[in-house]
């Protein structure tokens, strides 16, 4: 029901994780628009049912305000490229209906009150700068305004209008300072949370929750537009005597390297994850089964020609690697990968340190039989 309201009152619209702050200013700013209009529309009813004279010119230039926000909001509503542009049209507006406030209704003797609302306003949606050059205009034209006032502010009032004025400005600029500093580092800090809970930590490339999570929707994405993909199954050969052979200390330094060495040869759209102890997928986007066993080859002899050194001893590393492409069958990485694990037992099976695609798997039954 939320959600739906919120469509409803924003328009389809979406922020990422880093616009957070954007979000706020963009929702606020909606509802400013709204409620200018729901006021400046209630003046014009009270001035309607006798309620609230106006003069003229100020009738007109409310009728004026109250159209003008609503045209901001309709232009404003599920485009937030237009946020920045439609907020200073709306402050621009906004001041100057205030001031012909301070101009043409002198019977109203707390009107001042209204930049006062402008200057929160501006420091909130467009930052210190701008709140500071509205805090210097509204100064400056009530200062020469009041010499025009049917009405005039005494000398004390006007001191007392410019002091607060000033006042309010810099607490504004201290509030919007520290929490823009705030949401930034508050902003950082999730990043950081983000990466560390998608992130292995030894290898630095995605763990098995995260890259099962994005190698799905990928797999959505390929199906509805018919994309091929294909998967790589990356085990390393006799790793456990490395372990004990070595120490745990060679073993992870042989992680390291090995990852590094698949993350070297990924595309920004391929996927790489570790999913087990020594194991490690790859899942290709846009790639056919022969393109994906070109590049299985490229990676086995990459990984057999590094040679991490411990203690001033060189390891040797080797891979088995089994492939799979999608067929009809594939709804999920779960069911294309089993065929590519598959593959990959049988090329530990006939020597270790090479590739073998899910298809060869038929291949040699066929010729037994």
């Amino acid at each position: 029901m939320k959600n739906k309201l919120t469509l409803l009152i924003f328009g389809e619209i979406e922020f990422r994780e880093d616009e957070e702050y954007l979000k706020f200013q963009f929702r606020l700013m909606y509802a400013l628009l709204l409620m200018a209009a729901f006021f400046s529309g209630a003046f014009i009813l009270a001035e309607w049912l006798g309620l609230n004279t106006l003069p003229h010119a100020q009738l007109i230039v409310i009728k004026i305000y109250f159209a003008y926000s609503l045209l901001l909001s309709s232009a404003l509503r599920g485009r937030k490229h237009r946020f920045l542009a439609i907020a200073w049209l709306f402050a621009i507006a906004s001041f100057l209906s205030f001031l012909s406030t301070l101009l043409l209704v002198p019977e109203d003797e707390l009107r001042i009150l209204w930049f006062y609302l402008n200057l929160s306003i501006v420091y909130i949606l467009l930052g210190q700068i701008s709140g500071i050059v509205i805090t210097i205009l509204s100064i400056v034209c009530i200062f020469f305004a009041n010499q025009h006032l049917l009405i005039p502010y005494s000398t004390n009032a006007l001191t007392t209008v410019i002091l607060s004025l000033s006042f309010t400005s810099a607490f504004f600029y201290a509030y919007t300072s520290r929490s823009i500093s705030f949401f930034r580092r508050m902003t950082e800090s999730n990043s950081l949370l983000r990466e560390l809970a998608t992130r292995d930590p030894l290898t630095d490339v995605l763990n098995a929750r995260t890259y099962y999570e994005v190698c799905d929707r990928l797999i959505s994405l390929a199906l509805r537009t018919g994309d091929s993909f294909s998967v790589l199954f990356i085990d390393l050969d006799h790793f456990k005597s490395i372990n004990d052979q070595y120490g745990h200390e060679a073993g992870d330094a042989t992680l390291k390297e090995v990852a590094a060495c698949l993350s070297r040869h990924t595309r920004q759209s391929d996927v790489l994850g570790r999913i087990g102890g020594e194991e490690f997928s790859k899942f290709l986007p846009n790639t056919d089964l022969t393109m994906a066993m070109l590049l299985a080859e490229k990676l086995r002899e990459d990984i057999e020609k590094l040679t991490p050194t411990i203690d001033g001893k060189h390891i040797r590393i080797t891979a088995s690697f089994g492939v799979a492409s999608n067929q009809q069958h594939h709804q999920s990485i779960t069911d294309i990968q089993r065929e590519a694990d598959q593959a990959m037992y049988r090329a530990k099976q006939q020597g270790r340190n090479r590739v073998i695609n899910f298809e060869q798997l038929y291949e040699s039954v066929e010729i037994k039989s």
